[in-house]
């Protein structure tokens, strides 16, 4: 399929609003969920450990299965997938009312969801690719706030559904909420060319013999021939009776010459196909050893080595806070009617301004992207050693604006990965990273339940969390030091197509 150069606006504007809210609508509960999190406690009373699986399955298995939702973009297009993708979402929520325990929940909730989550949001990054170029990072970043808009607005309303309809009907209406996806997914409209000459049909002789699957079916070649035979002679027989005999004579020479070439030229071409099959898995096999040939030259990058320890650590430590922020407030005995808004609506909030905040700062010449995120890093890590301390409805919400704000780093983090790898490596390189981002998110708040369980109070999980969060953001700092660059210059000569990270201390 063939595209024409991304026109930077006309329909591609449609296509970023129609992105912003199939995010709004797809991750608004999921990234709320700490508000089903509490309903859930109290319906099957289960531990806080097990019970948090259900979130973090539905935030992070979209990102450990970011290899096959973009495979399946590439095989099917960004429309058809998106559409698919409404209906998982708007299936997975609905059918959670009617879950009877909580393993029905990490299955309805964690993986259909999740996994529609994933194949949304490949969707939509692809399709907005397509269509800007110049413009690019100004689109992705317009639809990217659409999940923290939805956060912000999802866990209000999925609060006052609740009160008034109860929690599967909360999770009801929020399912059929999500069928509009389809509507979005539907003015996805891929960008062809549309000049581009429709291929035209092959014809069956001007196809070469290598491509062609032989089938062989319940009969053999021979058995083919016989009936082929004796249905010629049958009909011979019928219309002339005399020269039954003679005919009969004459087709089996025939088709005993017939014969003999079909099965020469038969196990001809199943030799070609047999070479044709192990050329093409000799192919497979190359292509795979060179990814991980590739994949170990990326961690031999100091750097990058440090950048995936830091944002498997940052999603264990800091993911927890957006959906375990509401338990927290209740654990600390803290009156509803000192509520004047959900803390993870707070934190929604605050997230989509630390996106556009830091993305603007990134922009700027004399701005290090790779120390701006190591500032975040730390930041985060002293902000959950303060979450104990907190006892007011009000120290908690200033910290989970901080929080959010912080969180809002995941704008500036291909800056980094592009700073570190080269922009040739990103895609290799982000989808390593993503993959562990998304384990984070998958461990991080049940890690932090458990210890509740352990302990029956939230202070030495969060203790735990900023120790994590601090840990990685220390060690992305001593990789990235200048000082290193020198050492490993004066020491040893690097390779012409290694990158280093000098190029970006420098900028």
């Amino acid at each position: 399929m063939a595209f024409r150069k991304p026109p930077d606006g006309g329909w591609g504007w449609v296509i970023v609003v129609v992105s912003f809210f199939a995010q709004f609508l797809c991750y608004g509960s999921p990234l709320a969920v700490g508000v089903l999190y509490l309903e859930w406690l109290d319906a099957f009373g289960e531990g806080k450990g097990k019970t948090a699986w259900v979130g973090s399955l539905a935030n992070g298995i979209g990102l450990l299965a970011s290899p096959v939702c973009s495979i399946c973009v590439s095989s099917f297009g960004a429309r058809p997938v998106a559409i698919f993708s409404g209906f998982m979402v708007a299936g997975g929520l609905m059918m959670s009312s009617f879950a009877p325990n909580i393993y029905f929940l990490y299955v309805s909730y964690g993986i259909v969801v999740g996994l529609g989550c994933g194949l949304l949001y490949t969707a939509t990054v692809t399709i907005t690719c397509q269509y800007f170029d110049k413009r690019r990072g100004l689109a992705l970043g317009l639809i990217s706030t659409g999940s923290s808009v939805g956060l912000f607005i999802y866990a209000a309303l999925q609060r006052e559904l609740i009160e008034l309809y109860g929690l599967d009907g909360c999770l009801l209406i929020v399912g059929a909420l999500s069928l509009n996806i389809l509507a979005c997914g539907s003015l996805m409209r891929p960008l062809e060319s549309s000049n581009s000459p429709q291929p035209e049909k092959m014809c069956v002789d001007k196809v070469p013999d290598q491509y062609f699957v032989y089938h062989e079916k319940e009969k053999t070649i021979e058995e083919n021939i016989s009936i082929l035979e004796k249905g010629y002679i049958d009909e011979k027989c019928v219309n002339n009776v005399p020269d039954c005999k003679q005919d009969i004579i004459l087709n089996k020479n025939v088709l005993s010459s017939i014969n003999v070439n079909e099965k020469d030229s038969y196990k001809k071409k199943v030799v070609e196909q047999k070479n044709f099959c192990k050329q093409l898995a000799k192919k497979k096999w190359q292509l795979y050893l060179t990814y991980w040939k590739e994949t170990m030259v990326l961690f031999k990058n100091k750097v990058f080595s440090a950048l995936f320890v830091a944002i498997l650590l940052f999603d264990i430590g800091g993911f927890p806070p957006s959906l375990l922020m509401e338990d927290v407030a209740r654990s600390a005995n803290i009156s509803e009617d000192d509520y004047y808004m959900p803390l993870i609506s707070i934190i929604g909030i605050m997230t989509t301004i630390g996106k556009l905040i830091l993305g603007i700062l990134a922009d700027f010449k004399w701005v290090n992207t790779l120390y701006l995120y190591v500032t975040t890093l730390l930041m985060t890590g002293v902000a959950l050693f303060a979450i104990p301390f907190a006892k007011s409805y009000l120290t908690l919400a200033m910290l989970s604006g901080i929080l959010g704000f912080l969180t809002g780093n995941w704008s500036i983090f291909p800056y980094v990965t592009t700073k570190t790898v080269g922009i040739e490596k990103l895609t290799h390189a982000y989808g390593i990273l993503m993959f562990f981002a998304g384990l984070g998110n998958s461990l991080g708040p049940p890690i932090v339940g458990w210890f509740y369980d352990w302990t029956q109070e939230y202070n030495t999980a969060f203790y735990f969390s900023g120790f994590c969060v601090l840990l990685g953001g220390f060690l992305l700092l001593l990789a990235a030091l200048p000082c290193w660059n020198a050492c490993t210059n004066q020491s040893s000569k690097l390779p012409p197509n290694t990158f280093s990270y000098k190029v970006a201390s420098n900028t």
